[in-house]
């Protein structure tokens, strides 16, 4: 097969994704972004460098947002969210970040496969999206994909929609948040 037809059956996996989120888990996320004075994202591997890129968008509209283990992230403090995306909910590092988050009385939302899993346990708000675990135990969904790619990318676009649902909420444009990209390359 040839990379363009991987291509164009990747994206048909990824449009089927879109309509199993929960609209009112999202809304829910958003309010809390917006209510929130510091946001902290967390993941490991593939789902950390998809919660870098949403950090790094939240920084542009002017939210004071973190990625959880970079040298620069602030102290969570009392009612600061806390986004831990984690397909199984299950690493033990991400765990761990959302039991001290908890203990601190951070609020804690999961973006995850399963729900039910220790992450979800802990979480006062939960967004599951679709895809499957990087063992592909967990998850209903089907995809040609290695390992989590599925929910990965589901998580990037899903991040960045939640990104343009922020930006009307605060009536921002990209001319707005240009303003605050990084000007010194």
């Amino acid at each position: 097969m040839k990379t363009t037809q991987y291509l164009a059956d990747v994206v048909q996996e990824l449009s089927q994704t879109v309509h199993l989120i929960c609209d009112s888990e999202a809304e829910e996320l958003i309010n809390q972004i917006l209510e929130s004075k510091k946001i902290f994202v967390a993941g490991a591997g593939r789902s950390g460098l998809m919660g870098k890129s949403f950090v790094m968008r939240m920084m542009h509209m002017g939210i004071d947002a973190y990625v959880v283990g970079e040298t620069v992230t602030a102290n969570l403090e009392k009612d600061d969210l806390l986004i831990i995306g984690s397909g199984s909910g299950e690493t033990k590092t991400l765990v761990a970040i959302a039991e001290k988050a908890k203990s601190l009385g951070g609020i804690v939302a999961a973006i995850t496969i399963a729900p039910e899993s220790s992450i979800g346990e802990l979480a006062d708000i939960i967004v599951k999206l679709p895809g499957v675990t990087k063992d592909q135990s967990e998850g209903d969904d089907r995809t040609i994909q290695p390992m989590g790619s599925l929910f990965e990318q589901t998580m990037l676009l899903f991040y960045d929609a939640s990104i343009l649902r922020i930006m009307e909420r605060k009536s921002l444009d990209s001319n707005k948040m240009y303003g605050k990209h990084a000007n010194l390359e």
